[in-house]
């Protein structure tokens, strides 16, 4: 919507840093915080038993017997989407007695939009859902932590690893796996903006959500505003991580929209 001119946020904010090389094009942006790509299942249903007993090591044959339903979101139109592929094929070279995942799990009519997914799980309707660890530990539901191997959570493993996967989209673009990493910009500049983009990017609430903080994080790409690098070097340093509640959001600032 904002490549296309629906939208004019101030704050930007993506789940995927190749979104801001391509549609959004934009010439500065920060990587603050990281995830993984875990299976959050419902205890309370049949399916969801069969995969707790299965554990990280066995978690895909239930799925492979078709003991499980499964939600995931469109790999055309959310990177949580085309990670769960990545996910799959990482996991069909990892495990010595997988082989084909993604053929043998996936079927169409489990992609639901993300707001859909969370509900049909909550409801019993699917049994797991292949999703974020944040979305798993900020709603507490059960989940499976997958090894770093396939996680796409451990930045040894980019280079030569998750970068041998990739997606192409429908426009076109091919899409490579790599960590996962997100990414935020200012496209209107005001001192509001800066200070929202700083909570934002800093804050303690990342981690108690259920996002993974790198050695590496905060880094920039591209010409940052120096205003930008001060702000944001001077609460690294002072280790402030501020959380939402700690600060008030300016509401001068127009929008923030993150896209996942």
């Amino acid at each position: 919507m904002i490549d296309e001119g629906q939208r004019d946020p101030d704050i930007v904010s993506v789940a995927d840093v190749a979104l801001f090389e391509e549609p959004l094009s934009a010439p500065w942006y920060s990587v603050f915080t990281s995830n993984s790509v875990v299976i959050a299942y419902n205890p309370d249903t049949a399916g969801g038993e069969r995969l707790a007993d299965a554990g990280t090591k066995r978690w895909y044959e239930p799925m492979v017997d078709g003991d499980v339903n499964i939600g995931r979101t469109d790999p055309d139109q959310d990177p949580l989407g085309y990670r769960a592929l990545f996910m799959l094929e990482l996991a069909s070279r990892y495990y010595d007695d997988a082989s084909n995942l993604r053929e043998q799990i996936l079927q169409q009519d489990q992609i639901y939009p993300e707001t859909s997914l969370i509900s049909q799980f909550e409801t019993g309707s699917i049994d797991a859902a292949i999703a974020y660890r944040n979305m798993a530990v900020e709603r507490d539901y059960e989940y499976i932590e997958l090894p770093d191997q396939i996680n796409l959570s451990n930045p040894q493993y980019t280079e030569n690893w998750y970068s041998t996967t990739s997606y192409t989209l429908p426009n076109g673009q091919e899409i490579h796996g790599g960590l996962i990493s997100y990414g935020s910009t200012i496209r209107h500049m005001s001192d509001a903006a800066v200070s929202v983009f700083d909570i934002h990017t800093t804050g303690s609430y990342l981690e108690e959500h259920g996002f993974l903080l790198r050695d590496q994080f905060l880094s920039y790409t591209g010409d940052v505003p120096q205003s930008v690098r001060q702000v944001t070097d001077q609460s690294s340093e002072t280790q402030s991580r501020l959380g939402g509640p700690d600060k008030e959001l300016s509401s001068t600032v127009s929008d923030i929209t993150v896209l996942v």
